[in-house]
Order: structure tokens, then sequence, then C-alpha cells
């Protein structure tokens, strides 16, 4: 996984003595592109590189490196010819110029004049090496180009990291500049891009949260959460505290985020067909049914009986934290077995939140509830895709549910079901469509429209087409994902998982906390591979061959890490903070334990890729 990361940097650096550069040789910025001479793209972003040039001067050096684009016959030829002039010791940039000042649409016999007007002699016998390494350099760009993630024309890299910006001439300069704003948002971007860092920003909160706890401003940081905010009016009004705000408000934003996952894995997801979600169903029943069992035999009866919901979730975030630094080892099948797994297991703590963990109902207010779904339901059949209606309906459907006694959160849940969804556009018409819309404001004001922006009626049209690009629902879990992941989840754990680790917690729960543990550690790993491995017997489901038994035993074991959900659940059963401060110790103790057997598990590598391994001769690396 940690390629993703390095396929935003220049995998092969600049060499001075081989890539085409032109600027000062010694200057602080180096701006590559890799760029085709038959894309339109490229000759636009041409110009700007050339005013950038002259804002620069010598603290800017330019390379241009060859990835001629699919789909037409003059790319490659374009490309080879560039490299060509260079060979035979001509001017690669006097050439590479006159092939931008004259694409992208080289009529027939076009690059012969180039050749000609240069004295380029390409297809004489004489110059057959040059040609030969002319276009072993082209495949050798292209190469480099697929290393470092380039997929498209132009893409540039401005001292050896990938730019992802505009391409316009200010927003290429601030990035040049590196400004502080565009560091700061490019450190943001490679961090969220990290595959653990959700789970270790979770670790650090929670971590935060117990050494407060644990410190003389532990009294201090927990009466911080207990503060009342709200609103009233005339004498009466609606108030929580920041504890209640948390679980019941700002955690319906990861519910949504839960929500509109499932919705997207049951219709193009893993869980889209009959056959590819069978095995993580059985798995997540068996992670789920087993851990409340073993619960229930330590803790048959009494109040602290309710916590069963407890060791039934998995903490999405750590276990995929976990997954993505044990790398390879972990096949990409079995890592989609735990996603589709945790998907089912999200859907499943959902309803057990909101049957067994609600307190007092009101009809009522449930009544209400189920009028503003059926609105927003109508809406959804006709077709309204703006977000307004959907969002203040959804405001108005979680102060129902809360004051319904029911969990807020489901508001959540309630909302990804009943925002829209839509087939994806016609990419290829929704494309010409916006080049037409440029195109005409381009005819109406000349080059006024690259200084000032495109007129109101054009940036209303842009704004549809991009709209139609991408469904409502997948808008918004893009939007929403990671202010779940990297905000209203550490928060949360803020908010949560502080607990003061006193002997008298621990002498006085010793049942409640077995229970928890044994849910997670042994319950979870162990429902998982019976359940997975009963509906293969029973020819419900298959096994993929790309991992085994052991490696199944070891996801489900990561299974185990409960955490947030655990943390939620914990919330909920247990009203008495003595009942639930042993709890969360509990789950600290079996999420760690959880982990650690995981990560034992999945270490070793199957013994057929240890033998590939050992039969595979190495790279030779390149001279």
């Amino acid at each position: 996984m940690a390629k993703s990361h390095l396929l935003r940097r220049l995998t092969a650096p600049v060499d001075l003595t081989r890539d085409h550069f032109i600027g000062n040789p010694d200057a602080e910025i180096t701006l590559v592109e890799y760029g085709s001479y038959s894309c339109k793209y490229c000759h636009a972003a041409h110009e700007v590189i050339a005013d950038l040039r002259d804002r620069f001067g010598d603290r800017m050096r330019y390379v241009f490196r060859q990835l001629p684009i699919k789909g037409s016959d003059s790319a490659r030829p374009a490309a080879e010819l560039a490299e060509f002039a260079a060979e035979t010791g001509n001017s690669f940039w006097q050439v590479h110029d006159e092939l931008m000042h004259r694409g992208p649409d080289f009529a027939e016999g076009e690059l012969e004049e180039v050749a000609a007007k240069f004295g380029l002699r390409p297809d004489d016998p004489e110059f057959a090496e040059a040609k030969a390494r002319a276009s072993a350099r082209v495949d050798e760009h292209k190469q480099s180009a697929r290393e470092s993630g380039a997929r498209v024309t132009p893409s540039f890299f401005i001292n050896g990291r990938r730019y992802e910006g505009a391409w316009d001439e200010n927003a290429l300069a601030e990035a040049m500049l590196g400004s502080l704003g565009h560091r700061i948002q490019s450190a943001a971007l490679d961090f969220v891009r990290w595959g653990p860092s959700a789970g270790l920003l979770l670790l650090l909160a929670s971590l935060t949260a117990v050494f407060l706890v644990n410190t003389e401003l532990g009294p201090k940081f927990e009466a911080f959460w207990h503060i009342k905010t709200g609103f009233g009016w005339n004498g009466s009004g609606f108030y929580l505290s920041l504890f209640d705000w948390i679980n019941h408000g700002l955690l319906s934003i990861f519910f949504l985020v839960v929500g509109l996952e499932i919705k997207k894995e049951f219709t193009v997801g893993h869980l889209a067909t009959r056959r590819s979600a069978a095995l993580p169903v059985a798995a997540s029943i068996g992670g789920m049914v087993l851990p409340a069992l073993l619960y229930m035999m330590f803790l048959p009866t009494g109040p602290l009986a309710h916590g069963w919901g407890v060791p039934i979730a998995t903490d999405t975030a750590f276990a995929i934290a976990l997954i993505v630094l044990l790398g390879d080892r972990v096949p990409v099948e079995l890592r989609v077995f735990l996603t589709a797994a945790v998907i089912v297991d999200d859907i499943i703590a959902i309803i057990v939140v909101a049957v067994f963990y609600s307190g007092k109902i009101s009809f009522a207010f449930i009544a209400a509830s189920a009028i503003v779904c059926v609105v927003l339901g109508i809406l959804n059949r006709w077709n309204v895709y703006k977000p307004l209606p959907y969002a203040l309906g959804g405001l108005i459907l979680w102060f129902f549910l809360h004051e319904a006694g029911l969990h807020a959160t489901l508001a959540g849940v309630l909302i990804a079901i009943l925002t829209p969804t839509r087939p994806p556009g016609n990419l290829p018409a929704l494309l010409a469509q916006a080049e037409n819309v440029m195109s005409d404001e381009m005819r109406r004001s000349g080059e006024a429209v690259l200084r000032h922006g495109p007129s109101h009626p054009a940036m209303e049209a842009l704004d549809t087409i991009f709209d139609r690009i991408e469904s409502p629902a997948d808008k918004l879990l893009r939007s929403l994902e990671p202010w779940s992941s990297y905000f209203v989840l550490p928060i949360f754990a803020l908010a949560n998982a502080g607990v003061a680790i006193t002997a008298d917690v621990i002498a006085g729960h010793a049942t409640l906390m077995a229970a928890i543990t044994v849910g997670l550690v042994v319950g979870k790993p162990v429902g998982i591979v019976a359940f997975a491995f009963a509906a293969v017997k029973l020819k419900l489901a298959e096994k993929p061959p790309e991992y085994n038994w052991r490696q199944m035993t070891g996801v489900g074991a990561l299974a185990g890490i409960g955490f947030t959900m655990s943390l939620f659940i914990a919330g909920q059963a247990f009203p008495d903070p003595d009942d639930f401060a042993a709890a969360k110790i509990a789950v600290f103790i079996g999420s760690i334990a959880a982990g650690t057997l995981g990560v034992i598990f999945l270490m070793p590598r199957r013994a057929e890729e240890e033998e590939t391994e050992e039969h595979t001769p190495a790279e030779c690396s390149a001279a």
C-alpha cells in the first residue's frame, strides 16, 4: 500500500545529462512535464510554461518528457521526431516549440515538413541507430511516467512531487513558490492518502483522552464535555451537553457515511451480487453472534447483561490501518473480504443500536419522523437532486428521532438511504458539451475569458455538467468521508475514550471486563471463521484461493478491534459511570489483544509465496 503514496513522487529523478531541460541548471525550482504533441491540453499548457519562465527567470528550470497519448496516429511519431533531433545533435527545444505551435492535429505530411525545416532525416539509413535510440528514449519516458503515476497529459511534477492543482499560471506559480497554504494542503493530502492515517489519528486522540483523565487535569477535562449548550425561545429550549452533541449529533455524520458506504456496496460494490456477498455476510453474522453469546455466558442476567452489544462491532479505521501496514502480506482479495464483512457488521450494529439501545419511545415523534422520510422519499422519486431539501429534511428528522426516544444517529442512515442516486453520465457527451460551452465563450469574448473568467450563463452550464458527472449520493460520500475519519471520529474518541485506570474499577468489574475481552478476542475470529467455513461447506459461498484459512483467522482477529462502535454502544448500555469505565478498559484491552493476534496470524507469508520468492531471480539494476 505504500506504493500508492509513492505514485505521487517522481520515481526517475531529473538527470541534466540526459533530460531535456531549459533554464538555469542550478535553479531552485524544477518543473517536470509529461506531455504529448498531439494533446490539445499540452498545447494550452505550453503557453502557460512560457509565461512561467518569463516570471521566474533563473529561479526555474523546465524539463519535458514524452508521454504520447493513445488514439492519435501522430503522437508517437511526433515524440520520436523531437527525440531524434536531440540524438543527432540538433536543438530539441526548437523542434519541440515547432511541434507545439503546429499541433495537436497534424495533417498528413506535416511531420515531414517539420523534419525538413530542421534538416532532420529520420528515415535515412545513415541515422538508423539514432532513430532507434530516439524510440527507446520515448519508451523510457513512458515507463518513468507509469512508475510515477502520470496517467494523463499534461502531468506536472514540482521539485519531484506531483502537482494536482489547476494548470493556470497563478495556481502553478503558487505551488512552485511553496506558499504556506500550498504546503499545508500538500502535507494534509499526503497524510490523508497514507493508509493508516485515520487509525493513527484515532489512536492519538484516544491516548490523549486517557492521559488527560489520569492527570490532575482529569476532573476539568471530564467536566468540559458536560457543559450544556443549545438554543431556546420563550422560556423553553433544546439543550444538550457537549458529550451528547458529539454522541448524538456529530456522530450522525459518521452514520451517514456508513449508510452511504453500505448503499454503494449493495448497488455497485462488493455486495452487489449474491455470490460476492455470501462469504462476507456469513462471516460477519458469525462475528457478531458468537461474541454476543460469549458475553451472555458470562453475564446471563442482571443490569450488566444489557451490554451484550459491546463486543459485536468492528472499528474499521484501526483494522484497515493494520491491514495497510502489513502490506502485500494480506492479499487484495482478503482486504475485499474484510471490507465487505465490516459493511455488513455496520448494518447489524446500526440495527442493534436503533432497536436495543434507545430510550423511552414517543410514538407521536416516530410518526413525525416517518412523515419526513416519506416526503424525502417522494423527492427522491421525483428525481430532485438538489442537496438543500435533503439537508433540511435531515436536520428535522434528527430532531424528531431524538425526541422520539430513538437514537438520533439513525437519521444519518435514513438520509443515506433517501439520498438519490442515478446512473453515471455519458462522459464523452458531457466533455463535448463543456468544450462547446468554453468554445462559445472564446468566440464571444476572445481571450478576455482567460483573464476574467466565463460569463454567468456559462458558469451555470458548467455547474450543471459537473453535477451530472457524479450522483448526489456519491458526491456526498466523497465530501463527508474525510470529515468523518479525520474530525468526527477523533473528537468522539477524545470525548469517550478517557478513563481513569484504577484498581477499584478493575477489581469490582472483573466479570464484565472478561465478557467484553473474550467476546472481542475469541468470539470475533472464531465466529467469522466458523460461519465462513460452514457457508463454504454447505456450498452457499466460495472462498477465493488467494488466501487460506489461517489468513482469514488473522483478519477475523483484526475484526475484534471494536473500539469506536464498542465505546459507543457501551455508553448507551452502561449509564453507571463505573460500569462504563470498566467497559472502556475492557474494550482497550480486547482491541489491543485482537490487533496483536491478527498481526501474528497475518505476518507469515503463504508457503507458496515464500517458495516463489526463493526461486525468483533478482532483477538486474539499470546501469
